[in-house]
């Protein structure tokens, strides 16, 4: 049953996920820790969630469901009670996050705002993500499966993620495409959303090069000279010369 070490253990948690507000969320620094639980809805829903979670281990019935619905109606944010979360978790806005019943999320995660770790199908067993830790979803992601996030992984914005994440990598897309953060090591809480690269824009080059190079390759058939104007470079010119000097 419930007993004061499960509620030292949700009390030392609530803390923590206070900290996390106070450490990610630049609104909430210099704010005190009653008016982050006040008026946060993403620490307000965690709060539920750990009651919630802790009472669903006790094996209560009826009553952490009920607690996790009236949380979906104050905040927007659905948590099931099975669901296990780590600590420093923090959900910045929140709106429309899903996390579902089997899904597992490791300390220091981040989630914006419309995010869902949910399930494909009819399956039973373990059907949702695995968030191992330091891991940062962009809003409006969706995670469905029985996937795994890397250790420091982050998910672009709008991404639909099906497969396992490696460690340490940035996917953005859909389907979510593996991709590297140029510069910086994709570790911690945060990212530079700004510049994360763009597989179709990278892809729309490489087409562009390769039309450069038709030309050039036509031009020198042809004993024309290829035009002063022309605004395609070809693979030759984005690449540079060959170690053999071809």
């Amino acid at each position: 049953m419930l007993g004061l070490r499960t509620l030292a253990r949700v009390a030392g948690e609530v803390r923590r996920d206070v900290a996390a507000a106070h450490a990610r969320d630049p609104a909430a620094r210099g704010a005190p820790s009653a008016e982050i639980l006040s008026s946060w809805p993403g620490v307000q829903a965690l709060l539920v969630h750990r009651v919630a979670h802790g009472l669903h281990g006790a094996g209560l019935p009826v009553l952490p469901r009920s607690l996790s619905m009236a949380a979906r109606m104050l905040t927007g944010i659905e948590i099931h009670p099975a669901a296990s979360i780590g600590r420093g978790f923090f959900i910045d806005h929140g709106a429309g996050v899903v996390i579902g019943e089997t899904a597992k999320i490791g300390d220091d995660v981040t989630l914006y705002q419309g995010v869902t770790l949910g399930g494909t199908g009819f399956s039973t067993g373990k059907r949702h993500p695995t968030l191992q830790d330091n891991v940062t979803v962009g809003a409006g992601a969706k995670l469905l499966g029985a996937i795994t996030v890397g250790h420091g992984a982050k998910i672009g914005a709008n991404s639909v993620v099906i497969t396992d994440v490696a460690p340490n990598s940035t996917v953005v897309g859909n389907p979510g495409h593996a991709v590297r953060v140029d510069g910086r090591r994709p570790e911690g809480p945060d990212t530079d959303w700004i510049h994360l690269p763009d597989p179709i824009a990278d892809a729309i080059k490489g087409l562009s090069a390769r039309i450069g190079d038709l030309e050039h390759d036509i031009a020198e058939l042809s004993g024309r000279e290829r035009p002063a104007d022309a605004d395609v470079r070809t693979l030759r010119e984005v690449r540079g010369p060959s170690p053999a000097g071809g």
